[in-house]
């Protein structure tokens, strides 16, 4: 039997052990992929610790969300993708499917899509959870359009970069909290940042829209942050949030009738409905990434499988500056 390397965490919060495990074969509907990287999310941090009771994954496994690699073999019934296509996606890691740290993984050829051509493979698995999120709150649920403000909060994160970007390829007036020494980066973007640390909702409201609030208000963060969305939000506008569980006040919105939506990106990957849309998203989205109008912001550092670890720790202990990417081979 082939075997491939692969990280294995085998306890809650526990170590990487990289060891040989069996290659897996694509079953009717999968493609093989070598995999070449493979982006670290939040998410797979939380998923790791057990900390994320909407997202388990049973252990011993194998963790990564985010991937990029190169098609090998296809199984019955695929026909987009066939060997030594260059691909990208959302594929496993979480609900017992099998994730992006190790060589090889057979996933559900409907999460790929064709790598964008003018990224590596490390900037392409930095992509898609990012991207699928920040695409279903703004596209699918807001249904984003040119003119209007947008006010997207953590516009330096994984998912408030894609939003930021996808809000002004798309026509909007964009602008993003962020810390200080974001600011810089949001505005290189073609978005006005706003320093949380020195504004009050309320100031900077009036500051950038004459007090009215903004359109449509992204929030990346949940909590008090998504308090403060219902506060931002104009008459009649919209609040998608990505972070949405906990208590929170809808009188704010009740009294601009305004409106709110969830986003849950795992949902197809754990219930196998609507994964095709997810592939979808990110063949659409490729094109503005060809274009130069969507493109990821990566961590400088290198990481493989063997220092897995670090890699999580970057993320944790919120010292990296853009995406952590591993490379798997």
């Amino acid at each position: 039997m082939p075997t491939m390397k692969a990280a294995i965490v085998e306890v809650q919060d526990g170590p990487f052990r990289v060891t040989d495990v069996a290659r897996p074969q694509p079953a009717a509907g999968q493609a093989l992929v070598r995999i070449h990287a493979s982006g670290v999310n939040p998410l797979d941090t939380k998923i790791r610790a057990g900390a994320a009771a909407h997202a388990r994954h049973p252990l011993p496994a194998i963790l990564g969300l985010d991937m990029a690699g190169v098609v090998v073999a296809v199984g019955p019934g695929v026909t987009a993708f066939r060997p030594g296509d260059e691909v990208h996606g959302m594929t496993g890691g979480v609900g017992g499917l099998q994730g992006a740290l190790a060589q090889y993984a057979a996933v559900d050829a409907d999460l790929l899509a064709p790598k964008p051509a003018n990224l590596t493979m490390r900037e392409a698995a930095a992509l898609p959870l990012a991207v699928i999120t920040a695409w279903e709150g703004l596209v699918d649920r807001a249904k984003v359009r040119a003119g209007q403000t947008l006010l997207v909060q953590g516009g330096a994160g994984g998912v408030g970069t894609m939003a930021v970007q996808i809000g002004l390829a798309l026509g909007a007036r964009v602008y993003a909290t962020a810390s200080a020494e974001d600011g810089d980066y949001i505005r290189s973007l073609g978005a006005t940042p706003i320093d949380y640390a020195r504004e009050t909702v309320a100031d900077y409201a009036a500051r950038l829209t004459g007090g009215q609030g903004f359109e449509l208000v992204y929030d990346t963060n949940g909590g008090a942050v998504l308090d403060d969305s219902f506060q931002a939000v104009a008459r009649f506008g919209h609040v998608v949030s990505a972070l949405g569980w906990g208590s929170h006040a809808l009188a704010p919105l009740s009294f601009k009738g305004a409106t709110y939506s969830g986003v849950f990106t795992l949902a197809p990957l754990l219930t196998g409905i609507g994964r095709a849309h997810h592939g979808q998203i990110l063949t659409v989205a490729a094109a503005l990434v060809e274009a130069g109008k969507l493109l990821p912001r990566l961590d400088p550092r290198a990481y493989t499988l063997d220092t897995a670890a670090d890699a999580h720790a970057a993320v944790t202990g919120r010292s990296a500056k853009g995406k952590v990417v591993i490379t798997v081979d």
